[in-house]
């Protein structure tokens, strides 16, 4: 048996269906490449995730006087008139480091670009993620989950510029950028399968078991590395209930809802993102839309930042006591009002020319939304664990709305920290809602 066919027994093949030519001069095979590749990176990459939480926390503290947890997620207990220069000051000095970086500097890649090939301008980068994560620390209506993975995606072009020796393939740089991506943001959301699907699903077209190995392995060092740095606590703060074999009724309802609203929602952003303003009129327009977001925070302050304290919200529920109709209305219209401004603030900021995530927006309407539908059907079945119903609802809403059910499914899994028995319910609800999504779009 030839090395080269040795070789593609032990690593798999070339995902493109060959195999890379010797390389001249280098000095290590290629399993140690890729596990040199794996230890620097996933502790380079938690490296930043964990820092970057800590910059986002040092922004909060600083700008708007509040520092979000899982106990207290929504800055209600800052006064009116700081909730609201809060963000206007974080949406204009964000607008003219957009207007700077889009117009007078190299443009920087997105991460899908960056696992084609394209390389991530140092500087540019590190000014465009800190950018991000100012805004949503400030009360932007945006997630914050593309920061860590460009930074990640960066620090894997980094690398693989500097490692000429470590007997890597080609098409190797592709899979340490993506797995880099990946485990930057699981670094920052303690969320190692999450950062793995990440890759897997989203970023690589095709899937090995070298792949596998590789994205797991460094985003579970990143976790590692990133917990360290700003804790190993749950995201959300969620009930104790055990999931109850009757769940799966209301995994039928909410399931083809929750497809129905992610393939809107996703509709709405990427309309945003096609149409971004990137001219002078950013400056203006976000500027704009950072007012009006604190215009509305002022009776809504769960709309502010990435959503956090929306699906919090949703996950706090409670069941209405009673046989007023009116107070089963209450919530649930506020609820659904909630998720209506966040869907729309977020749209916005994105269309005005903000960059950043749609994930953990996504979590804020599906928590809602769940937690709506879930108050409506305990109305009539009492005893329905509402947290359950938000849950539920958020990865449903997620994982249509992203187009990756394993890790919508992982990533609620891990940042509430649930028991295992979630996966039955949690992944049914997003094999449907997925389903639905898919028949929308081929039909639109």
């Amino acid at each position: 048996m030839t090395q080269a066919m040795q070789g593609r027994e032990e690593f798999g093949a070339d995902r493109r269906g060959g195999i890379d030519p010797p390389q001249v001069g280098r000095s290590l095979p290629r399993f140690w490449g890729l596990a040199l590749s794996v230890l620097v990176l996933g502790s380079l990459v938690g490296l930043s995730s964990g820092l970057l939480a800590l910059f986002f926390e040092w922004i909060q503290r600083t700008v708007l006087g509040f520092v979000e947890s899982p106990g207290v997620s929504t800055p209600s207990q800052v006064p009116t008139l700081r909730r609201v220069a809060s963000v206007l000051i974080g949406g204009l000095v964000a607008s003219l480091i957009w207007w700077f970086l889009r117009n007078r500097t190299r443009k920087v890649p997105s991460v899908g670009q960056a696992v084609k090939g394209a390389d991530m301008p140092v500087w540019q980068t590190v000014l465009h993620v800190l950018t991000q994560i100012f805004l949503v620390a400030t009360g932007g209506s945006i997630g914050r989950e593309v920061a860590p993975r460009e930074a990640g995606a960066m620090l894997g072009g980094i690398w693989w510029r500097a490692a000429s020796r470590l007997g890597l393939r080609k098409d190797d740089r592709s899979l340490l950028v993506a797995a880099a991506a990946g485990a930057g943001f699981a670094g920052i959301y303690i969320a190692p399968l999450t950062g793995t699907f990440f890759g897997i699903e989203v970023l690589l077209t095709g899937v090995d078991m070298t792949a596998v190995m590789v994205t797991l392995s460094m985003s579970c060092l990143a976790t590692l590395v990133g917990g360290s740095i700003k804790g190993f606590d749950s995201y959300y703060l969620v009930g104790h209930d055990s999931f109850s074999p009757w769940f799966m009724a209301f995994v039928l309802l909410a399931g083809p809802v929750m497809g129905l609203a992610g393939a809107g929602f996703r509709w709405l952003t990427t309309w945003a993102q096609n149409h971004r303003t990137t001219g002078p009129a950013i400056i203006w327009q976000l500027t704009g839309v950072a007012l009006l977001t604190g215009l509305v925070s002022i009776w809504m302050p769960e709309v502010m930042g990435n959503g956090r304290a929306l699906a919090q919200v949703g996950m706090s529920q409670h069941a209405v006591s009673g046989d007023s109709l009116v107070a089963l209305l209450i919530p649930v219209c506020a609820l659904l009002i909630m998720a209506l401004a966040k869907a729309v603030l977020t749209t916005a900021t994105i269309r005005a020319g903000a960059s950043g995530g749609t994930l953990t927006p996504s979590i804020a309407l599906g928590s809602s939304l769940g937690a709506a539908m879930g108050l409506v059907v305990s109305w009539w079945f009492p005893g329905l664990p509402l947290w359950q119903c938000a849950v539920l609802g958020a990865a449903a809403l997620l994982a249509a709305s992203q187009s990756a059910p394993l890790m919508a499914m992982s990533m609620l899994m891990e940042v509430c920290h649930l028991p295992v028995g979630g996966f039955m319910p949690l992944g049914f609800a997003v094999a449907l809602s997925v389903a639905v999504s898919r028949l929308l779009r081929k039909g639109a």
